[in-house]
């Protein structure tokens, strides 16, 4: 007999698993994974459940680390710290600037456990900026065979570009250490605009400031500027649009906004020199059918390439667009509309958002997939971290 009902945090996913666990020690983790290895059974650790995608959906044993919480050995010359697997992003912002401390991005919002952002490559926006699984230098976890490892990045950097962008799958993340920086003050600002004001503006918005990112209203020819910069840096002049928001103060608290709305989402990352022409696509095609369905936002963000293996921003300087619509009407007609839009323009998906491809089309996206296969069955040779979800996305049919 299953447990209650989990929901996630759109209310899009719902399902009941074997078991809902909520251990207090690494030992009761450990004991907890031989069992299932011994039995057959699957593992699923769940974060904030902000993820769209069902990554960790399972009838068998779904495990919260909620109380693994705390940062500890702060090194303010390295400008590093270990961060406890159940921390959010917003509890460990706050903890860490207590000791001068600082993560150099966070997305939107800030509900996200570090190890779901880390696991998923969450990211933020900014053309010089990685997405947060940059951060992880150090880590502690469990594998599939119950074995406890702690391990860095000066020891197998190799490892590092498998566990940086990893699902899950390839151990149970207990702490990470991350790569900061001393903590930083920003100003951010928004303005709306004519749409075709932004596209004009485009390059040099992106080019000129830390944190750049905009989005178009779908019913209206109107977008939203974002901009963000450090303290005592210059602002942009928008004299094409009108400043609806401004604030200012320690980035953990800015870089975020409070959503009280709920949605659902697909995310695209594309080279970014196919950024504008892909959105243009996209506007398109939303006018020409969609526009009376969609009451919610179209995002473009920037982010740095990286080297992690499963990266969506493997190997390449990205734009990512993300299509969102209110939680709880239906939205996969216009998913499933737009997807193959982002897929003619090299996109690859965000692993926490709505996407509707399996093992063999991955696959071709991502150069170092086999890399990675590697890694993962060595720290998981019995799957006990693949639930038949993560058996689709990640091993293709014979």
């Amino acid at each position: 007999m299953g447990e209650k009902e989990w929901k996630n945090w759109s209310g899009s996913l719902s399902f009941k698993p074997g078991a809902i666990l909520t251990p207090e020690s690494e030992e009761e983790i450990v004991k907890l994974v031989k069992k299932a290895r011994k039995e057959n059974r699957k593992i699923r650790v769940v974060g904030a459940g902000h993820s769209s995608s069902p990554l960790v959906q399972t009838e068998d044993i779904l495990l919260s680390l909620k109380h693994f919480k705390g940062v500890e050995a702060p090194d303010l010359e390295k400008n590093r710290a270990t961060v406890l697997a159940g921390m959010t992003v917003k509890e460990a912002g706050k903890d860490l600037y207590r000791y001068g401390l600082a993560m150099h991005n966070t997305g939107d919002v800030d509900v996200q456990t570090i190890a779901g952002a880390i696991g998923t490559g969450t990211h933020g926006t900014g053309k010089e900026l990685r997405n947060l699984s940059s951060m992880l230098v150090g880590v502690r976890m469990i594998t599939g065979t119950g074995e406890i490892i702690d391990t860095s990045i000066e020891e197998d950097p190799e490892l590092f570009r498998a566990l940086r962008v990893a699902l899950g799958t390839c151990g149970i993340f207990l702490k990470m250490r991350l790569q900061l920086q001393p903590f930083f003050r920003l100003i951010r600002k928004e303005w709306c605009v004519p749409i075709e004001k932004c596209l004009e503006n485009l390059e040099e918005l992106q080019e000129n400031n830390r944190n750049f990112d905009f989005y178009w209203y779908p019913r209206s020819e109107v977008a939203k500027i974002r901009v963000m910069n450090k303290e005592g840096e210059d602002m942009p002049e928008v004299s094409f649009g009108k400043l609806k928001f401004e604030k200012e103060g320690r980035s953990h608290r800015v870089l975020p906004r409070s959503r009280h709305l709920k949605f659902d989402e697909m995310e695209y990352a594309l080279p970014a020199k196919n950024g504008p022409e892909c959105f243009l696509q996209v506007r398109k095609a939303i006018k020409e059918k969609w526009r009376k369905d969609v009451a919610w936002r179209v995002l473009y963000r920037t982010i740095k390439a990286d080297d992690a293996y499963l990266s969506s921003m493997f190997g390449r300087d990205s734009v990512t667009i993300s299509l969102h619509h209110n939680a709880g009407l239906s939205f996969w007609d216009y998913f499933k509309a737009i997807e193959p839009i982002f897929l003619k323009y090299g996109g690859r998906p965000h692993w926490g958002k709505k996407h509707t491809l399996k093992a063999a089309e991955l696959k071709e996206l991502f150069p170092c997939w086999d890399d990675f296969q590697k890694y993962r069955e060595k720290f998981d040779p019995d799957n006990v971290f693949l639930s038949p979800y993560m058996e689709e996305l990640l091993i293709p049919k014979q």
